[in-house]
């Protein structure tokens, strides 16, 4: 259960592997901390907990949550708020109904999904539900703009101790493949609203009734709030993929699609879905009714079919007639026989893309062998990125970890901004007709003429995040002197809109010479350019490109992008300071299951705390709060120079021995420093017994790895199993607690 207290920092509680994590980290952190009288609360945004607090009516008091994504949701917005926030599972359908299963098997009294409500009962249940799924969290907490950059330490570290890179052969056949035409670029309009068409609007469907249904009124719109509106055709759609398929199939290559199902999670499930059934195309054409009897959503993926099916034989011989004749298939895990196409939420683009760049082009196929991908990315909005990531690195080799420079990112995401925030303005058309969006005044401000089943989506950023973001932008260019590139593709018509604010913004402060506005494609080829000479660029991009582009440079930099500072500095003066992506984590979570063995690293954690050290003691004049931070920050660099951080194997260090080296660095330091002589003295003592018990405490840590382990769950484990788990080694939990 989360504490409920008025804490001076805020320390997320989330899902899989940082959650883990945080069992044995957190109990370090709060010890350290109150030493300072600093206190470390905790909120509860995870799935299993979002799902608890939604649904709280047939459940004990025992059992029921309080809303803490809207506790701290409301806490983001207030000068104080001081926040570290984990990475939490933005959740797939069907991730979400694994942990609805998971919490019913537990004994919570909850519903079940419905996939096709029927009833006003069921419509209610589904749309309690849809609330909590794909990027439910990042909107509610993303009360400001996005800095995020590589720490000094982490980058130093990176090149003096390079990853792996694959080799680049310029006949590579992999190459991404995008819609000719009719996707959401090519399709998008935008406009700025003036005072006379701020107000409450409406978006509508017109269909050949001729009367509106209305699907979302109330919608208050802001003077100077660009907003936008698109559509992707799916005819277009299931034709490229059928012309995709075979086109991998003719060059020799595996077939792959990159989503972002989870975060996108109206529009790109049911991308997902038409690329699901374009694959098995024969075996929907034949057996359709059948599937659809069965309970077969293609949106969910192969994985689900294929559970769905397993006692059809007919089906299942079908099945396997259309693989013999597909090309290869991108493999997430070919021990396992998951394919790219089995759950939506295991392929998702700023992971899997920089992981097949990061590869030199290659990808895994059915049997564990490497080959070229054909990497599908049907919208064309930035699949350019990614083309001339791959263009690049077949002209001129893998980039050199060694020597190359960094590219930083400040990202507009303040109040919902742009694509994220357009969950609850995306529709299928559930006809032929049109579909607009009405002012208050009652124009007309976009509209679409739509064909049965075509995704239509609408977006907006508002005025103060553009400016506050353009603020950040000259701050960052200032402070560091790098070259600094917008993002924008004047050709697309969102970017246009926001280029009429970039603009005179810059010229006003005096600074355009220092900046370039560029498309997508031009700034990748810029940005590479840049840092394969060794120096440095930042990226100012819109919200979806400043996730894209925080995966993939730091994944080519730093061979991860957990490891990135990522700063967020809340509009109305409160930080929050995020600690890496969690990608990887479901597979840490099966390790540890099987061997006792996390690697997870938490290297964006002990950045994060350093950050939020300082934070506190700027904005509360703790000259404690600003050691313990510095502090943080000689005990991360101690991690990376004695090569601390976890292996991946199992019988050698892993988290938990991370986290006692970063604790005995941090008290040292503490100890060390002469700034604040009771905190010296206090951490005096602390840092001698973690010397001297050096050996006792690994051992006790390596000793427990090997065996497989009960979490008692795995979206709502058990937290004194977990916290056994995670904290083995008595004599440090001692020390820690004492």
């Amino acid at each position: 259960m989360a504490d409920h207290t008025n804490p001076d920092i805020v320390y997320t509680i989330v899902d899989e592997a940082p959650e883990l994590a945080s069992a044995s980290f957190l109990p370090i952190i709060r010890s350290f901390a109150s030493a300072a009288g600093i206190t470390v609360g905790t909120r509860d945004i995870s799935l299993a907990g979002r799902i608890i607090a939604t649904f709280p009516e047939k459940l004990t008091d025992a059992q029921r949550q309080n809303d803490d994504l809207g506790t701290l949701g409301v806490r983001v917005k207030t000068p104080d708020a001081n926040v570290i926030k984990l990475p939490n599972i933005s959740a797939s359908v069907p991730q979400l109904v694994a942990a609805i299963e998971e919490l019913q098997a537990q004994g919570y009294d909850i519903p079940d999904y419905p996939y096709e409500p029927s009833t006003d009962e069921e419509k209610e249940i589904r749309a309690r539900y849809d609330a909590i799924k794909g990027s439910a969290v990042n909107p509610v907490l993303r009360e400001g703009n996005s800095d995020r950059r590589a720490a000094a330490a982490v980058k130093n570290y990176a090149q003096k101790n390079p990853h792996s890179m694959g080799k680049w052969e310029k006949g590579s056949k992999t190459k991404v493949s995008s819609m000719p035409g009719n996707d959401f670029y090519a399709n998008e309009k935008s406009a700025t609203l003036t005072a006379a068409q701020a107000g409450d609007a409406r978006i509508e469907f017109v269909g050949i009734s001729g009367k509106p249904e209305v699907l979302k009124s109330g919608w208050t719109l802001d003077e100077g709030t660009v907003v936008d509106a698109t559509f992707m055709s799916v005819k277009a759609l299931s034709a490229f993929l059928g012309e995709a398929i075979e086109d991998t199939k003719s060059d020799g290559t595996m077939f792959s699609l990159h989503m972002k199902a989870t975060m996108m999670k109206v529009s790109d499930p049911i991308i997902f879905g038409y690329a699901v059934k374009a694959w098995l195309k024969p075996v929907f054409d034949k057996f359709g009714d059948e599937l659809k009897a069965l309970g077969v959503s293609p949106n969910s993926g192969m994985g689900d079919l294929l559970n769905k099916v397993k006692d059809k034989p007919e089906i299942m011989a079908a099945i396997e007639a259309v693989r013999a004749e597909r090309p290869e298939m991108y493999m997430v895990d070919s021990d396992r026989g998951i394919t790219n196409l089995h759950v939506p939420s295991d392929v998702i683009i700023d992971a899997s893309m920089p992981a097949v760049i990061r590869a030199g082009g290659k990808g895994w196929d059915s049997q564990g062998n490497k080959g070229d991908v054909n990497c599908v990315i049907p919208d064309n909005c930035y699949a350019p990125v990614y083309d001339e990531t791959i263009e690049f690195f077949k002209a001129n080799g893998a980039l050199d970890p060694t020597t190359a420079g960094a590219v930083a990112n400040v990202g507009l995401m303040a109040q919902k901004a742009e694509e994220y925030g357009s969950h609850p303005t995306t529709f299928e058309a559930p006809g032929n007709g049109v579909m607009r969006i009405v002012l208050a005044n009652g124009e007309t401000l976009h509209e679409h003429p739509l064909e049965e089943g075509d995704i239509w989506r609408a977006c907006t950023v508002k005025k103060a995040p553009i400016e506050n973001w353009i603020e950040l932008a000259m701050d960052r260019q200032r402070l560091t002197g790098s070259e600094a590139i917008f993002w924008l593709d004047a050709k697309r018509a969102h970017d246009a809109e926001l280029i009429k604010y970039v603009t005179p913004a810059l010229e006003k402060a005096g600074v355009a010479d220092k900046f370039k506005i560029m498309a997508p494609r031009e700034a990748t080829r810029q940005s590479l350019e840049t840092i394969t000479a060794g120096k440095d660029s930042i990226a100012i991009t819109g919200n979806v490109l400043r996730d894209y582009l925080t995966d993939l440079f730091p994944i080519l930099e730093l061979g991860t992008s957990a490891k990135m500072l990522s700063i967020v500095k809340l509009m109305n003066g409160g930080g929050l300071f995020e600690t890496g992506a969690g990608g990887s984590a479901p597979k840490h979570v099966q390790q540890l299951q099987e061997e006792n063995h996390l690697r997870w690293d938490s290297m964006g954690e002990f950045c994060a705390l350093g950050e939020s050290f300082k934070f506190l003691a700027d904005g509360q004049g703790n000259a404690k709060a600003d050691v313990l931070g510095r502090a943080a920050e000689t005990a991360t660099q101690g991690i990376l120079d004695d090569g601390r951080s976890p292996s991946r194997k199992v019988g050698e260090p892993d988290n938990r021995d991370s986290h006692y080296w970063f604790a005995r660095y941090w008290a040292e330091a503490l100890a060390a420093q002469d700034e604040d002589a009771e905190l010296a003295a206090h951490f005096g003592p602390i840092a001698l017994k973690l010397q001297e018990n050096e050996a006792q405490i690994l051992k006790e840590l390596s000793e427990v790895q090997g065996k497989p382990v009960d979490l008692g769950g795995y979206y709502h484990p058990d937290r004194e199993k977990v916290a056994a788990v995670m904290r083995p080694s008595q004599t440090l939990n001692a020390i820690i607690d004492g």
